[in-house]
C-alpha cells in the first residue's frame, strides 16, 4: 500500500495512536457515560455498528448509516455527503459536539470534557507522552489529534483476494470469485468505476497521487417526485451546495469488508448484498407506495454507470464470491484496534 497523507500539524507518533485509541473507546466523552466512538464504530463489523441508521447516546436517529472506518486515512474526504469535511481532525468534533442530531451529545460541555481528562492519572500520563507535560496539553486540539492518529491506524489490505491479487497465493480465493472479480471489472456491470483502486471506492488519497481524487454519485435509490427528490433528511451533497444537479449524491464506500457492513447505501435501506446488486442490475430502486414512492432508475440526477445490466444467478453468486473474499480477518480481531479499557 502506498502511504497515506497525513497533515503537518499531527505527525503520526506512538503515543498518540495509544492515546487515541483510549479515548475512542472512552465511554465518558459521552453525555450519558455510557457511548464512545466504538458504540457507532464496532470492531467486528468492520468498524460499522450493524443498524440501518446509527443511533446516538440519547436515543435519537441518525438519518444515515454507520460508515465503516477501515482505510479511512485514505479518505480524502469523510461522511457520506460532505465535500468540505476533509480532516479527521475536524470531524471527530462533529459526533462529539453535533446538535443535529445529537451523537454523544456533549456540545456546551467541553470543559466537563477537560476536566474528567486532567483528573484522570491515566490521561494525565497519555496526554504527557504525545503532547509533552506541558500543563495545557490536555485540550480538545490534542484529543482530536490523537483520535485521527489512532483511526489512521485502522489499516485493513489482508483480506484473501489481497494475497491473490497483489500477495501471489493463487489459491487464496476460489474459482467463482476470480469469475465475479472479472465480472466486477467488466463494462457490462461498470461496478469498477466507482469501487476500484486500492480501497474499492474512487474517492481517494494516497503520496503517490498526483492528485486528490473525489467523487459523489446518485445511484436511483429514490426519485420522490419524479423530478429527481431524495428524502428531505437525506439530500446528499445538496444538503451542502443547494445546486440542483446534485441532489441524492453520496460517496462511493470502500467495498472492503462488505460482507460485514450490512444493511447497506447511506441510509441502511437495502438489507443484503444480493439486494444490492438487484438495485444495479435493474438501474435503480422502485418504491411503489408510501410516502417515498418513486421509480428512481429514471431520476434525473441519477450517474451514467447506473444504467442496469443483465446478469445470470450463477453470475450473481460468482460476484458475491468476490465481494466475500475481501473480509480481512486479522483487521476484525487485532488487538491493537481493541478497546484498551477491557484488555488484561
Amino acid at each position: 500500500m502506498p502511504q497515506p497523507v497525513v497533515p503537518v500539524d499531527n505527525p503520526m507518533s506512538s503515543p498518540k495512536v495509544k492515546l487515541g485509541k483510549y479515548l475512542f473507546y472512552e465511554q465518558r466523552l459521552s453525555i450519558t457515560g455510557k457511548f464512545s466512538c466504538a458504540s457507532c464504530h464496532i470492531q467486528k463489523l468492520a468498524f460499522t455498528d450493524g443498524q440501518a441508521l446509527a443511533v446516538g447516546a440519547t436515543g435519537e436517529k441518525h438519518p444515515r448509516n454507520s460508515m465503516s472506518l477501515a482505510n479511512i486515512a485514505y479518505n480524502p474526504v469523510l461522511t457520506w455527503a460532505n465535500p468540505l469535511m476533509k480532516k479527521l481532525e475536524n470531524q471527530a468534533l462533529v459526533p462529539m459536539f453535533g446538535e443535529h442530531p445529537v451523537e454523544m451529545g456533549m456540545a456546551g460541555r467541553e470543559q466537563q470534557i477537560l476536566t474528567m481528562l486532567r483528573h484522570d492519572p491515566e490521561y494525565q500520563q497519555m496526554f504527557a507522552q504525545a503532547f509533552g507535560s506541558g500543563k495545557n496539553a490536555i485540550n480538545l486540539n490534542n484529543l482530536t489529534k490523537a483520535l485521527a492518529s489512532f483511526e489512521r491506524t485502522l489499516i485493513s489490505v489482508n483480506s484473501p483476494y489481497d494475497h491473490y491479487r497483489f500477495g501471489g497465493d493463487v489459491n487464496a480465493i476460489s474459482s467463482a470469485a476470480k469469475r465475479g472479480e472479472k465480472l466486477f471489472n467488466s463494462e457490462n456491470l461498470e461496478c469498477f468505476h466507482c469501487h476500484g483502486g486500492i480501497n474499492f471506492t474512487d474517492s481517494v488519497m494516497h503520496e503517490r497521487l498526483a492528485f486528490v481524487e473525489i467523487a459523489f454519485h446518485n445511484t436511483g435509490l429514490y426519485n420522490i417526485d419524479g423530478k429527481g427528490a431524495y428524502p428531505p433528511d437525506n439530500t446528499g451533497v445538496y444538503e451542502i451546495t443547494s445546486v440542483a444537479s446534485d441532489m441524492g449524491r453520496f460517496k462511493a464506500p470502500t467495498l472492503r469488508n462488505i460482507t460485514l457492513t450490512a444493511p447497506y447505501m447511506h441510509d441502511g435501506s437495502i438489507p443484503t448484498l444480493a439486494a444490492v446488486i438487484d438495485h444495479y442490475q435493474v438501474g435503480g430502486r422502485t418504491i411503489h407506495a408510501g410516502k417515498f414512492a418513486g421509480d428512481g432508475s429514471k431520476n434525473p440526477f441519477k450517474s451514467q454507470f447506473i444504467s442496469g445490466f443483465k446478469l445470470s444467478a450463477e453470475e450473481k453468486e460468482d460476484l458475491i464470491a468476490f465481494l466475500q473474499s475481501l473480509t480481512d480477518e486479522t483487521f476484525i480481531n487485532n488487538p491493537a484496534f481493541s478497546n484498551p479499557h477491557t484488555q488484561p
